[in-house]
């Protein structure tokens, strides 16, 4: 995964007792660098449904409590062998991540990340502190204690190996009406599809690109389900930091959101109704029919939300929307302004524009009243 990191350098406090106008207010401009809203038409689909009363599991690295993150973060649980924290701590950065491209809630003003469902609530299941190492022990200890502890949908944004355990835990899981979402893997490291995605009924996410197309990082096999974006991806990062990053893990959690949005708007629907749900509303995005890139397509939260969907095994489904835009999912909701979308499309990721005047005016001295806020970006690349 590529990772690019925005770091607040701190409010700069100057004590000069001169009669100037107060400095603007500038936004941080990470929610324009979220391109996956504007392609999958967030705005749109958060009119219908945000995700209220719903609660997502994330097995992973921790989560840390990100202020676009904290309003929605729960406490979880550290199943690694000694662990004794809550699952809000996170050392790599991997959970983080993925949790907030779930559920982050961003800052007033349309300012910060935003998840596809900021107001569904994420449960921190710490199962690893190496993402490209997780055992199969806690991945079976992590799947239980996340239906056990009342997630509706447990994303699993890793790759471990086969095991009757885990096949036992996630059909129990799927057994009580939990939807669980999984990650195909990325090509860099992985040559086949992995587990628990390879499990019949999960829903095994790939990846695709800001143009609609396959990523070739998406590993490619006939159990693969729906794609979303996965490539550019800017998200929340620990310490209160962003990153850019590339990989099915962020498609995965992508589509865990719109999970959450469907649960909420359809809270009557079985879990495989709404993995059902999701595959028929896809965009056909290859050869007709389903293939072994993106499966049944591309996600199309909107559609998901307002189609009429035949039940399972009855047929192809209708596509056509609903009479409705309006439902169930909307409840509690605290922050309306962090669901306005930015317009700016963007391509590779490079500093905000509006943060290059405060540093710039900063270097040259200049004098404000109050405290401004300046975003220096860094980039490195690591993979997980």
């Amino acid at each position: 995964m590529r990772f690019r990191f925005a770091a607040a350098a701190g409010a700069l406090m100057l004590a000069a007792a001169l009669a100037l106008p107060a400095a603007p207010a500038y936004a941080d401009g990470i929610r324009n660098d979220q391109w996956h809203l504007k392609s999958l038409d967030v705005a749109k689909a958060q009119a219908i449904s945000n995700g209220s009363g719903v609660t997502v599991a994330v097995l992973d690295t921790g989560v840390y409590p990100h202020p676009d993150l904290q309003r929605n973060l729960l406490a979880g649980v550290d199943l690694q062998p000694g662990g004794k924290g809550d699952g809000r701590v996170d050392s790599v950065g991997h959970g983080t991540n993925v949790a907030a491209l779930i559920a982050a809630h961003g800052k007033s003003g349309g300012n910060g990340v935003l998840g596809l469902a900021p107001a569904a609530k994420i449960l921190p299941v710490k199962v690893t502190d190496k993402i490209s190492d997780v055992s199969l022990d806690g991945a079976v200890k992590g799947v239980g204690w996340a239906e056990a502890h009342g997630a509706k949908v447990i994303n699993f944004s890793a790759v471990t190996g086969p095991s009757g355990d885990l096949i036992d835990a996630v059909d129990t899981a799927i057994d009580n009406g939990v939807v669980v979402v999984a990650a195909v893997g990325n090509t860099s490291e992985d040559a086949i599809i992995g587990y628990p995605a390879a499990i019949d009924g999960v829903l095994a996410v790939g990846a695709v690109d800001e143009n609609g197309k396959h990523s070739s990082g998406s590993v490619v096999d006939k159990k693969v389900d729906i794609c979303a974006p996965g490539v550019d991806i800017t998200t929340a990062e620990p310490k209160n930091r962003y990153a850019e990053a590339d990989g099915t893990s962020l498609s995965t959690a992508i589509v865990s959101g719109a999970v959450a949005l469907v649960r909420a708007k359809f809270p009557d629907l079985s879990g495989p109704e709404i993995v059902h749900r999701l595959e028929a509303t896809a965009d056909d995005i290859g050869p007709p029919g389903r293939d072994d890139e993106c499966g049944y397509g591309k996600l199309n939260v909107v559609k998901a939300l307002t189609a009429d969907v035949a039940p399972v095994g009855s047929g192809a489904a209708s596509a056509a929307p609903t009479g409705s835009v309006t439902g169930s999912g909307n409840e509690g909701y605290i922050d309306p302004a962090a669901t306005t979308v930015a317009a700016p499309e963007v391509g590779d990721a490079k500093p905000a524009s509006s943060s290059t005047p405060l540093i710039l005016g900063a270097l040259a001295g200049l004098v404000v009243a109050g405290a401004a806020v300046a975003f220096l970006v860094v980039r490195r690349r690591r993979n997980f």
